[in-house]
C-alpha cells in the first residue's frame, strides 16, 4: 500500500534563464530607491487625495476613468497600513511618518518590471526569435520614461502592464488554437485575456484601445475560421460562444464588478457629493442622508418639500423665492412684472421650501390619510415663508428674454391675473398613475396656461445681477425649444405639513426633517448615475505649464519636471531614451514602406519573402504597429490637457516594433556572410548607444545623484526641454 513510498519525488521543471534574468533586472531598475524622494512627486499629489478618501471610504468622482486603477493604488495604501491623513496640497511636500512611501509606490513599480519579461514572451509569441525579444525586453528595461513613470504612485505603469498582459494572453490563445482548441491552457489564456483587458478598461479609458484592437484581431481570426471546412457548424458555434463569453460578457462583468467594490468601499458621505443626484447623496453614510433619511416616501397636498435640479451642474441648486421684488425696468430699458423673484439658490435655506397645494382646496397641511399627488395631477406651488404662489406668465426673464419670467405672484389690483396652475409630469415614471415619489421622481412641471417648462436656466447662463442677489435665474421655457435636464426637478427634503397657521408653519419649515421610510438605490442605479457622471463630468480644462500637443511626443520634443529638490540640483524628469525614440521612429517608418512595397510586389505575383515570413511580418506589425496606431492617433482627437506620459502605451509597442524590423533586415537583406557581420556590429554599436543614454540621463531619471549646473546644462539636449538650473 505504501509501496509508493520506495522510490523518490522526483520534480522537473524547465526555467528559462532569459525570463528570471530580465525579471531580476526590471525588479532592481524599477524599485531601487523607490522611497527616493520622500516628497510629493506630480501627479502624486492628485492620486493621492483618492487613496487618502478610500482610506476614509469617503465618495468620491474622478472623471479621469474607472476605479480600478484608484484602487490598486489604495490597496498598497491598506497594506502599508495607510490611515489617509496627509495634506496632498502640493508637489515637493515632504512625506509625514505615517504615509507608507514604499508601499504606495509598490504596485506600479512591480507592473512596471513585470512589463519588461512581457515584451520578451510578446515577441517570442510572434515566432521572433530569442534574440529579438531579448533586445525588446532590454529597450523596455532601459527606457528611461518607463523607468520615472513606473517609481511613483501613477497608473500608466499598470496600464502598460495588463495591455501587455491582454496581448500576451490572446497571443498564447492564438498559438494554442491550431493544436489544442478547448485544452485546459486553450481556456486559460482565453480568459485571462479577457481579465486583462476588463483591468486595463478599469485603470483607464485608454485601455479601451488595445481592448478594441485584440478584439478586432480575434473577430478576424475567427472570420478566417469560417473558411475552414474541417471544422463543423456546432464547433464554430462552440468557439464563437467562448469567444463572446471571454472576449466580452467576462469583460463587462469584471467591469461592473469594480464599481460594485468601488462603492461598497466608499459609504461616507464627501465632498464630491454634491454632483450627484438627491436620491445618490440620500444612500451615502452622513452628509444629506442624516437630512433625508426616513422622510415620506409619496409627495401629497399639503406636502412641505425642497425642489433640487436634477442638472446638478456646474452646481447644485434649490428652487427658491425671497421678499424682494424684479426691479420696475432692467438695465436695457425693459419691463419686468415687479413680481416677487424666484431663482434657483445653490445653498440650502429656509426660503428653499414650497408646499404643494390642491387648487380647488384652501388648506396647506397634509389631511388623514394623505392624498398623493400623481402624474398628471395639477398643483399649486405656495412658498412656504411669504405664502405666495409660483407663478409664470407672458413677461420676459431677466435674462433670457425669449423665455417667460417666472416669479411669486403678488395681487396689485392691476389687469394681470394669477397664472398659477401647474401640471406635474414625472418623468422617469413607469406607467401613467404613477405617485410623486421624494428624491426618487424626476419632475417636470409644465404651466397650465401657456405650457412653458420651469427651468434653472442660470444653470447654463449667467447669474442675476445685483438685484437678484446673484443668484440664477428660473425661466418659464417652451417646451418647443427642445428638452434639457435643467427642466427636470425632485424633491429632496420632505415632511407631511401639520401647521395650517403661518407662525406654526414658519417654525415648521425650520425644524429637521426625520420620518419613518427610508429609500435606497439599487446597485444598477447608482452604476449607472456614477458612469455618466464620469463620462460627462469635465473639469475645466486650463493650459498646463508641461502640457503638449501629441504631435510633441513622436520626436520627444517636450519633458514634464516631475520633482525638484528644495535646496540642491536633484531633480526627476520624464524624459525619454532619445536613441530609443528615434529608433522606434524609424521602425515604423521601415515597417510601413516595406510593407507597402511588399503589397505591391505580391499584387503583382512577385513573392520576395518565403510566405511564413511574410505572415510572421504581417501579424507582428498588426499587433505592435497597431497597437501604436489605436494608443497614439485617437488624442489628435481628443480635446483635453495632454501630457508625454499619455503616449508611454503607444511608446511601447512601437519599441516592440524595432526588434523585429532588425530581425526581419538581418534575415533578408543581410544575405551574405560580410553583410550580415557589419550589420551585427552595427546594432552592437546602436544597443551600446542606447545603455549610453540611458546612463546618461539616470540622475533625471531616480533623482539622484545631484548633478551640477554645469552637469545639468550638458542635459539640455534638446531646446524645447526644461531642465530647472537654479540661480547661484
Amino acid at each position: 500500500m505504501l509501496g509508493f513510498l520506495k522510490e523518490p519525488v522526483v520534480v522537473t521543471a524547465e526555467i528559462n534563464v532569459n525570463l528570471v534574468a530580465l525579471t531580476l533586472m526590471g525588479l532592481i531598475t524599477r524599485l531601487w530607491g523607490l522611497c527616493y524622494p520622500q516628497a510629493v512627486v506630480f501627479d502624486e499629489v492628485y492620486y493621492g487625495q483618492f487613496v487618502s478618501l478610500y482610506m476614509k471610504r469617503i465618495f468620491f468622482v474622478d472623471d479621469s476613468g474607472p476605479p480600478f486603477g484608484h484602487m490598486l493604488l489604495a490597496l498598497g495604501g491598506y497594506l502599508g497600513g495607510f490611515d489617509g491623513n496627509f495634506l496632498w496640497n502640493r508637489i515637493g511636500a515632504e512625506y509625514t511618518m505615517n504615509v507608507p512611501v514604499w508601499s504606495l509606490r509598490l504596485l506600479p513599480a512591480l507592473a512596471g518590471a513585470l512589463c519588461v519579461p512581457l515584451s520578451y514572451q510578446i515577441l517570442v509569441e510572434l515566432h521572433c526569435s530569442h534574440c529579438a525579444a531579448l533586445g525588446a525586453a532590454l529597450l523596455v528595461l532601459l527606457e528611461n520614461s518607463l523607468i520615472t513613470q513606473s517609481r511613483f504612485m501613477l497608473l500608466e505603469s499598470v496600464l502598460i502592464f495588463f495591455i501587455l498582459l491582454a496581448v500576451l494572453s490572446y497571443l498564447k490563445f492564438y498559438n494554442l488554437q491550431r493544436h489544442r482548441p478547448f485544452s485546459g491552457s486553450w481556456w486559460f489564456w482565453l480568459l485571462l485575456t479577457g481579465v486583462a483587458c476588463s483591468c486595463a478598461v478599469g485603470v483607464k479609458y485608454m485601455g479601451l484601445f488595445t481592448y478594441m484592437l485584440l478584439l478586432a484581431i480575434a473577430g478576424l481570426h475567427f472570420w478566417h475560421m469560417i473558411g475552414d471546412q474541417t471544422l463543423s457548424n456546432v464547433s464554430l458555434l462552440c468557439h464563437f460562444l467562448a469567444r463572446g463569453v471571454a472576449l466580452i460578457l467576462i469583460p463587462m462583468v469584471m467591469y461592473l464588478s469594480f464599481f460594485y467594490v468601488h462603492l461598497a468601499l466608499l459609504y461616507r458621505s464627501g465632498p464630491h457629493d454634491q454632483i450627484m443626484t438627491s436620491a445618490f447623496q440620500a444612500s451615502l453614510e452622513g452628509g444629506l442622508a442624516r437630512i433625508t433619511q426616513g422622510q415620506p416616501l409619496e409627495v401629497a397636498y399639503g406636502s412641505q418639500i425642497t425642489l433640487r435640479n436634477v442638472l446638478g451642474k456646474p452646481m447644485q441648486c434649490w428652487l427658491h423665492s425671497h421678499t424682494s421684488t424684479y426691479p420696475i425696468r432692467y438695465e436695457n430699458g425693459r419691463g419686468s412684472s415687479h413680481q416677487q423673484q424666484v431663482t434657483c439658490y445653490p445653498f440650502k435655506d429656509v426660503n428653499n421650501w414650497w408646499i404643494v397645494k390642491d387648487p380647488g382646496m384652501q388648506q396647506l397641511v397634509v389631511s388623514n390619510p394623505p392624498r398623493p399627488v400623481r402624474h398628471g395631477h395639477i398643483v399649486q406651488l405656495v412658498h412656504g415663508i411669504t405664502t405666495r404662489y409660483l407663478n409664470t406668465h407672458d413677461v420676459a426673464a431677466p435674462l433670457s428674454p425669449h423665455s417667460q419670467e417666472v416669479s411669486c405672484y403678488i395681487d396689485y389690483n392691476i389687469s394681470m391675473p394669477a397664472q398659477n396652475l401647474w401640471r406635474v409630469e414625472i418623468v422617469n415614471r413607469e406607467s401613467d398613475t404613477d405617485v410623486w415619489k421624494t428624491i426618487l421622481s424626476e419632475v417636470r412641471f409644465v404651466h397650465v396656461n401657456t405650457s412653458a417648462v420651469l427651468k434653472a436656466s442660470g444653470l447654463i447662463g449667467a447669474s442675476l445681477p445685483q438685484w437678484g442677489y446673484r443668484q440664477l435665474e428660473v425661466v418659464g421655457e417652451k417646451l418647443s425649444k427642445g428638452y434639457h435636464q435643467s427642466m427636470l426637478w425632485n424633491v429632496e427634503e420632505h415632511r407631511y405639513g401639520k401647521s395650517q397657521e403661518q407662525k406654526e408653519r414658519e417654525v415648521e419649515l425650520h425644524s429637521p426633517t426625520q420620518m419613518d421610510i427610508s429609500k435606497n438605490l439599487s446597485f444598477m442605479a447608482k452604476f449607472t448615475e456614477l458612469q455618466w457622471k464620469i463620462l460627462t463630468l469635465k473639469n475645466e480644462d486650463t493650459e498646463h505649464k508641461y502640457s503638449s500637443s501629441a504631435l510633441d511626443w513622436i520626436t520627444m520634443d517636450t519633458n514634464i519636471a516631475y520633482w525638484l529638490h528644495p535646496t540642491s540640483g536633484a531633480q526627476i524628469h520624464l524624459l525619454g531614451n532619445v536613441v530609443t525614440w528615434a529608433s522606434a521612429n524609424a521602425a515604423a517608418l521601415v515597417y510601413t514602406c516595406l510593407s507597402l512595397w511588399y503589397l505591391i510586389r505580391r499584387r503583382r505575383r512577385i513573392y520576395d519573402i518565403p510566405e511564413d515570413s511574410w505572415q510572421l511580418w504581417v501579424s507582428a506589425g498588426g499587433v505592435c504597429g497597431g497597437g501604436w496606431a489605436v494608443n497614439y492617433l485617437p488624442f489628435f482627437l481628443m480635446e483635453k490637457t495632454l501630457f508625454l506620459y499619455h503616449y508611454l502605451p503607444a511608446l511601447t509597442f512601437q519599441i516592440l516594433l524595432i526588434p523585429v524590423v532588425l530581425q526581419h533586415l538581418g534575415d533578408h537583406l543581410c544575405r551574405s556572410v560580410l553583410l550580415k557581420s557589419m550589420f551585427s556590429a552595427l546594432i552592437v554599436a546602436w544597443f551600446s548607444s542606447v545603455y549610453f543614454v540611458y546612463c546618461t540621463f539616470s540622475p533625471v531619471t531616480y533623482g539622484q545623484p545631484a548633478l551640477s549646473a554645469t552637469e545639468l546644462k550638458d542635459l539640455h539636449w534638446k531646446d524645447s526641454w526644461n531642465i530647472l538650473i537654479r540661480k547661484q
